[in-house]
């Protein structure tokens, strides 16, 4: 039975509860006092599943965004060396509009 966290997490305690009682590990001892959220952790150990959420980015190249991103960063450090104030703002900003066009593309 592979389960993944996000199927893990729509379970309900009972429902949660049910797999500790069927799986055999040291992480879910006292399974049956345990609250939702420390119950799926100890589940997520038991069962080898990471545990958080992955997002996707959707719609846009990551890889490419990223690229720019690092040689912008190259570029503000070559702007604090010169201590050239526009110049560093107008990259930190460039910077900025980047990594939230990659958040808003993450589903």
């Amino acid at each position: 039975m592979a389960l993944t966290f996000e199927e893990l997490l729509k379970k309900t305690v009972v429902e949660l509860r049910k797999i500790a009682e069927e799986t055999e590990h040291e992480a879910i001892h006292g399974y049956k006092t345990m609250h939702k959220q420390d119950l799926l952790l100890a589940l997520c150990k038991a069962l080898k599943i990471e545990a958080h959420e992955h997002h996707e980015v959707v719609g846009i190249d990551k890889g490419k965004i990223k690229a720019q991103i690092r040689a912008l960063k190259v570029k503000r450090g070559a702007a604090l060396e010169a201590h050239d104030h526009g110049e560093l703002k107008l990259v930190r900003h460039q910077i900025h509009r980047l990594k939230r066009k990659l958040r808003k593309a993450t589903v």
